[in-house]
């Protein structure tokens, strides 16, 4: 998935650097040339930063349940299936999909990081909790609430506009 971001992002880049350097060699203005490819160079770079935490992998204590999750905000409400995974030391999977094959979100998280992705987060992020943005907080408090919430049937938690209701 990763490498076919990837791709686009570089062909995209690709398409607007030929359309940049035309339109200057047009106007007959070489050091804007230089400029154009140095930003281009810069946003493109910028894309490939990952992150090098290690997140752990589940392994023969951890647990999983997989049921529903009913998401809510001020535009939108999806019911789709979640399976969550989770160790005694706090790490946390989470995948929330709609029918087969389609992944809406992918968050694995740990006390101090998180890596969330896919359609429904725009995108995605990786980092320190803290520093996660707004729109994003509702997500990563969900690990929290699972720890104490673990072996119930129905888990309901409320952020900001943001509802997320577990059934399993």
């Amino acid at each position: 998935m990763k490498k076919v971001g990837a791709i686009h992002r570089i062909a995209r880049v690709a398409r607007v650097m030929s359309l940049s350097l035309r339109a200057i060699e047009v106007n007959h203005r070489p050091y804007l040339k230089i400029v154009v490819v140095v930003l281009l160079i810069v946003d493109l770079t910028s894309c490939a930063t990952t992150s090098s935490h290690q997140f752990a992998e589940p392994a023969g204590d951890w647990r999983m349940r997989s049921g529903q999750l009913l998401y809510r905000n001020a535009k939108t409400a999806l019911i789709g299936e979640v399976v969550v995974r989770y160790s005694k030391n706090g790490d946390f999977e989470l995948t929330f999909s709609k029918g087969a094959g389609v992944t809406l979100l992918a968050l694995r998280q740990d006390s101090s990081f998180a890596e969330i992705k896919g359609p429904l987060v725009r995108g995605g992020w990786s980092g320190q909790v803290e520093q996660a943005p707004q729109r994003l907080r509702g997500w990563l408090n969900l690990r929290d609430k699972w720890i104490r919430a673990q072996d119930r049937h129905a888990v309901r938690y409320a952020a900001g506009a943001e509802t997320f209701l577990f059934r399993f």
